[in-house]
């Protein structure tokens, strides 16, 4: 007897992911939503989620490691992730996403939009069929933030103090502008992925830090945040100045992708 096919959508709490599972709520009635928890994620992810939730009227399935990121960080012998090591993702989204996700047939829904050009795949099991809903429709940044307002959602809450991604409070994806919004929002979790960062210090070969631009250490001093917001403003007038003759929105979604030239993990940040 043949398996029947399950239907996944897995949320990381951004805007793409969050509209998708808006525009596809009554037209997969057996959709499984399901959230990997890092247990490090952002407040406003979690109450971001919760709203989410309610609006679909189905519980998010949250999935998470058996064993957290302080295990995995003593395991890799205080070497933080990185860019070029995205050890977090492996054992904290990825592995149980797809414990989860099994042997069966699987279609995954994926929210890359029409605007986009990359592999957004999740999981490259050979059991899970993708789906890119958004590409098929022709659902483009416009599109993706007229399901999220029309909807009542909206943007994700961290975004309107400078957070443009989702994922972890220490995610090593921040530029150095979001390492400042974020002292100054949640000076606490700044602190926190400090005291990671100062503890690698003691690691033979040198310090590890979260940002290539400088230690947290440094970049909470007054001079240096001056210095990083002074630089951020004057790298958003010149894109700004330098924009293509588009609608206001085509160019934010444009100014956005500038920002993020660094493709991040798909399950952490569509």
């Amino acid at each position: 007897m043949s398996q029947q096919t399950r239907h996944i959508l897995s949320l990381s709490g951004g805007k793409d992911s969050t509209a998708l599972a808006i525009l596809m709520r009554n037209s997969v009635p057996d959709m499984e939503y399901v959230f990997c928890d890092t247990n490090k994620e952002l407040p406003e992810t979690y109450d971001y989620l919760n709203q989410v939730e309610a609006y679909l009227g189905k519980k998010i399935i949250r999935i998470e490691a058996a064993r957290g990121f302080d295990h995995w960080l003593t395991l890799f012998q205080g070497y933080l992730p990185s860019i070029q090591a995205r050890w977090c993702t492996s054992y904290l989204k990825l592995k149980p996403f797809e414990d989860y996700v099994g042997d069966g047939p699987i279609i995954s829904y994926i929210g890359l939009r029409a605007d986009e050009n990359r592999d957004a795949r999740i999981s490259h099991k050979p059991n899970i069929k993708v789906v890119y809903p958004f590409k098929e429709q022709n659902i483009g940044y416009e599109g993706v933030q007229k399901i999220l307002i029309e909807s009542g959602i909206g943007m994700p809450p961290y975004t309107k103090w400078g957070r443009s991604r989702s994922g972890c409070y220490f995610c090593f994806f921040q530029k150095s502008i979001e390492w400042v919004k974020l002292l100054e929002n949640h000076p606490d979790l700044f602190n926190l992925a400090q005291e990671y960062e100062d503890k690698s210090l003691d690691i033979k070969g040198g310090h590890f830090q979260w940002n290539d631009d400088m230690p947290l250490r440094e970049m909470r001093l007054p001079e240096n945040i001056e210095k990083i917001k002074s630089r951020y403003e004057e790298n958003k007038k010149r894109r700004w100045a330098n924009r293509p003759n588009k609608k206001l929105v085509e160019t934010l979604a444009n100014l956005e992708d500038e920002e993020h030239e660094t493709s991040g993990c798909a399950i952490c940040h569509l």
